[in-house]
């Protein structure tokens, strides 16, 4: 079937128009035409752009992929032959893991023994007790348990009057600074023993008319100090590799972590000498609105004084959509040199935390020019701690790098914390039971004991932090 064609198409005379697409110009408009628009018409330039683009993105690409290369190669490697500072895969038993000599000697690793908090207002106990650091076919436990299964719910509230708990074997005198010793509160200019916190580490009182109550769990927390401090060399490491296989615990507010602190605080007390979480996480499940057990975060903690710990401009986590961290074992790994620290999960594609050091951490932290001293309650100017005595500048650990407080030996701590009041645990999400802010925080705790035991494992086992192995490199040249 055909049609006329429309006349808008038709000269006056009846003949069509031809179309102006069909044929290009006459050999006469070419002669007159410049040699420039001649060659670049608009159908070759339509026909070579999408062409040119794509060779230009491939040539940037090829480009990326060469700078990004040279970048990891060079930069983001750690380069350096590692000598091998300890490994343990608990195939020894507790006596090789925890020594049978007096303090644990002849150990990989030391129990602590503490009720204080640890700075963070925790609401467990660590002891040196089998029920809560154990080996098993190989495999670490550091498991949590309830202070009412040895000493009676009634005696953790004190309900039949106060009651006294001493642990048994604590390491305040090993752990404190200068062995317990402070300046004379009296302004002797001497020193006395810190008696005050040698109750408070060693010793807890449940009392009812008083509203205090004794730690409501015992758990774990076992380090490498005594031999990083022994001078063996096979329990710190500075600059090298840190790699442990462990499964996350279950159960609510519970806190496990695998982190390393300086052997001797060079640059003064926390966190000016630093600390580095190599991965924390909790035991809270999946519905738990501030990142539950499929959360797993790296952190470095610095910072002149505890109220400006540069700690927010140096951690990140990674995630599991679906599955949480304590359903099987991963490998979490530091890489530390004198240019970077690197933290991550299993593989370096799963990356907690890439830090570098190519600004001073006193110039990173932007911190103010002053602040109040506790002490005499004066204005005074912020000191940067980690400067170079002799220079009065920032010490570099490399060209254009400064690792400080981070260029120290540090030793490595594992533990399983409950609760707390630093803000781990924020106020408000996930049917919380106690207030950060609160004087009867840990009580309250307690008292809510019927709404998270249920959530820890029946089993031990389960509600563990399990430990597959650990091993700890350090630079061969020490650099």
């Amino acid at each position: 079937m055909t049609s006329e064609p429309p006349a808008s198409v038709k000269t006056s005379d009846g003949s069509l128009v031809e179309k102006p697409w069909r044929e290009g110009p006459s050999a006469a408009e070419l002669a007159k035409t410049p040699f420039i628009k001649r060659v670049f018409t608009r159908k070759r330039i339509s026909r070579v752009i999408p062409h040119l683009l794509a060779l230009v993105g491939l040539g940037l690409g090829v480009l990326q992929c060469v700078l990004t290369y040279i970048d990891v190669s060079t930069e983001r490697m750690d380069r350096q032959p590692l000598c091998l500072v300890m490994e343990e895969d608990f195939s020894g038993g507790e006596d090789a893991v925890f020594g049978s000599g007096s303090g644990g000697s002849g150990g990989s690793f030391w129990r602590e023994v503490n009720m204080d908090g640890f700075g963070n207002g925790e609401f467990e106990m660590s002891t040196a007790s089998s029920k809560n650091s154990y080996i098993k076919d190989g495999i670490l436990y550091l498991a949590p348990t309830l202070t009412e299964d040895e000493i009676g719910r009634d005696n953790v509230f004190g309900n039949n009057g106060p009651y006294i708990y001493n642990i048994t074997g604590c390491t305040f005198n090993e752990t404190a600074a200068d062995g317990g010793l402070i300046d004379d509160p009296k302004g002797s200019g001497g020193k006395v023993f810190d008696y005050a916190g040698y109750y408070a580490a060693c010793s807890a009182t449940g009392n009812n008319t008083a509203g205090t109550v004794v730690n409501p769990v015992q758990s774990a927390r076992i380090s490498t100090l005594m031999n990083a401090q022994s001078g063996s060399g096979n329990g710190s490491t500075k600059y090298g590799r840190v790699e442990i296989r462990a499964k996350m615990p279950t159960g609510d507010w519970l806190w496990p972590a695998l982190w390393m602190l300086p052997v001797n605080n060079t640059y003064g007390p926390w966190p000016r000498s630093g600390e580095i979480d190599i991965v924390e996480s909790r035991g809270n499940g999946l519905a738990y609105t501030a990142r539950g057990a499929n959360y797993v975060q790296g952190a470095l903690n610095w910072g002149p004084s505890p109220q400006l710990n540069g700690v927010s401009k140096s951690y990140s986590w990674w995630s599991d959509k679906r599955v949480p961290f304590s359903k099987d074992f991963h490998t979490y790994a530091l890489e530390w040199t004198t240019s970077f620290i690197r933290i991550y999960v299993d593989t370096r594609l799963h990356t907690l935390l890439e830090y570098r050091f190519d600004e001073p951490f006193f110039e990173k932290g932007d911190f103010p020019e002053t602040i109040v001293n506790a002490s005499t309650g004066q204005v005074q100017a912020l000191q940067d701690p980690w400067v170079d005595p002799g220079t009065g500048l920032p010490k570099e650990s490399a060209k254009g790098r400064w690792a400080s407080p981070f260029d120290q030996e540090f030793y490595l701590i594992m533990n399983v914390a409950v609760g707390g009041v630093n803000g781990w645990f924020p106020d408000g999400q996930g049917n919380k039971p106690w207030f950060d802010g609160g004087a009867d925080a840990m009580r309250s705790f307690a008292e809510a004991q019927s709404e998270w035991y249920p959530t820890w494992p029946e089993n031990p086992d389960d509600r563990a932090m399990a430990i597959d192995y650990v091993k700890m490199w350090r630079h061969c040249d020490g650099n």
